[in-house]
This record gives structure tokens, sequence and C-alpha cells, in this order.
């Protein structure tokens, strides 16, 4: 007489085993980070003159021409501060996913690192899981930041509605920036490829000006652009004090969209990771 013994949990404790091995991950990158510390000033500082040219450019804007959020007007800094802040998020967080990769590569760790036994998810994951710690922190401490430098209107009760758009953003951009790593991974220097996405997706996204200014033809499409929805959605929270009706379908796309770029970039990274395996390329940078 046999006795069947479940499978499930050599994989439960395999993918327990991963998991533990992210907070290492973590704390290597915080150490480097503070290693740095000019570059936090350096950020800060570039964020700031990035603020105040938008804080001039918005004295020259009609507020007229700016949409409506709760049946108020806002000023034009209240409307670019949050486009502002999930623009640079954005392009930081694409940024820091590709170059993680290519930093390895660059130090000669990629292939000495992708033997150990550690699935290359796990690698991927916890090569960047510091920064998207780091990252909605910092955007959160910006907006503070706007807000009493600059006297910002911004509804308390949208804080939490629009820190649930960023968390079910988060995916996305990993999954977008793991794309880019398998383009750096192949192409060595494909780093500027990931930028130009990064612009491409910010110009068609409303950071910087209302989607009504657009062709109407660009305007249509950027309702399906995951960047112009978060955006609208963290405006409709922290401007309107929409609550979580209105917020709620917004989550639900960015939902689905996380999913299939967090999906599709595993995938293209770990196809990527195969070729330069089969030939035997994979230390070269």
């Amino acid at each position: 007489m046999s006795i069947a013994v479940p499978t499930t949990q050599p994989r439960r404790e395999l993918l327990l085993g991963e998991l533990r091995k992210l907070p290492a991950f973590i704390r290597r990158d915080f150490l480097v980070a503070l290693s740095y510390r000019m570059s936090f000033f350096s950020d800060a500082l570039s964020l700031v003159s990035l603020t105040l040219v938008f804080y001039f450019v918005g004295l020259l804007v009609d507020p007229s021409k700016l949409p409506t959020y709760g049946g108020s007007q806002v000023s034009y800094i209240e409307f670019a501060a949050i486009g502002l802040a999930l623009g640079v998020y954005t392009q930081f967080g694409l940024d820091r996913v590709a170059s993680a990769i290519r930093s390895e590569q660059m130090m000669g760790t990629l292939e000495s690192l992708l033997i150990t036994p550690t699935a290359p998810s796990t690698i991927q994951v916890g090569s960047v899981a510091f920064s998207f710690l780091y990252l909605p922190v910092r955007t959160l401490l910006f907006l503070v930041a706007l807000a009493i430098a600059f006297g910002l209107d911004f509804e308390a009760g949208g804080i939490l509605p629009a820190l649930a758009i960023l968390l079910f953003y988060v995916p996305f951009i990993w999954g977008f920036g793991v794309i880019g790593a398998a383009v750096v991974l192949t192409f060595r220097r494909g780093g500027g490829l990931v930028a130009l996405g990064a612009m491409a997706l910010a110009l068609v996204s409303g950071v910087y000006f209302p989607l009504d200014l657009l062709p109407d033809w660009i305007a249509s499409i950027s309702q399906y652009n995951p960047v112009a929805l978060a955006i609208s959605g963290m405006r409709d929270a922290l401007l309107g004090g929409e609550g979580w009706s209105v917020i709620a379908p917004t989550l639900g796309l960015l939902a689905a969209m996380s999913f299939v770029s967090l999906i599709l970039g595993l995938a293209v990274f770990r196809l990527a990771l195969r070729r330069e395996r089969r030939r035997g390329t994979l230390g070269l940078y």
C-alpha cells in the first residue's frame, strides 16, 4: 500500500526559499545607496529646480485652459505637480530596472550571479526591489514638499486612493522595465530605447498639459495608456477628492495592464537570458 505524497509542498518551500533571498538584495542596494550620499542631494536638487521651472511656467498659463476637479479650478502648479511626480517616478523606475542588469554586466558579476542556485526571476526582482520600495516614498515626499512650499490644495481624503493607484501602477513599470533589461542584456547598450519609451509615454499621458489639447486620435488612444490612467486617477483623488467608487475602474484597468506587463516582461527577459547562454555571450559587455 502506497501513500501519495503531495507535490505542492516542495514547490511551496522553493518559493519561500526564493522570497527569503530578497531582503539580501534590498540590504545590499541600500548600503550601496547609503555610501553615495551625494546622489540623494543631487536628486533632490534636480527635483527642486524642475519644480521651480514649472512654477514660473504656470504663471504664464491661463487657468481657464485647465480642467476642473471636484467642481473647482486648479492652478497649473497643482495640475503639473502630480504629473511631474508620477512622470519622474516612471522615468526613474524604467531606468533603474534596466541599469541594474547593465551594472552587473559592467562589474562582471552577472554571469557569476546567474550560476548561483537562485531563479533568474528572483535575481531580476531582487535587483530592483530596493528601488521600488524607495521610489514610492520619494514620490510621496515630493508631493508633500510641493504642497507645503507652494500651498497646494490637495484633498486629504484622496491620499489613500492615490496611494492605491501608485501601488497598482508599480508592477506595470516593473514589467516594462524588465523588457528594457532584456534589451540591455541582448544589445548591451539598449538603455536609450528605454528612455525613448519613457519619453513617448510621458508625452501622450498628460504629464505636463491636459489631454484635451492633443489631437483627437492621440487623446482617444491615451485613454488606454497606463501612465495617463494613473495620472488622471491621482489627480481625481488628490485634486477632486474623489473616493473609491470613482477610482475603482482605474484600479481595475491598472491591475490588468500591470499583470500583462509583468508577465510579458519576465517572459521576454527569460528568452533573452536563454539566448545569451546558448550563444555563450552572457559575460560580454
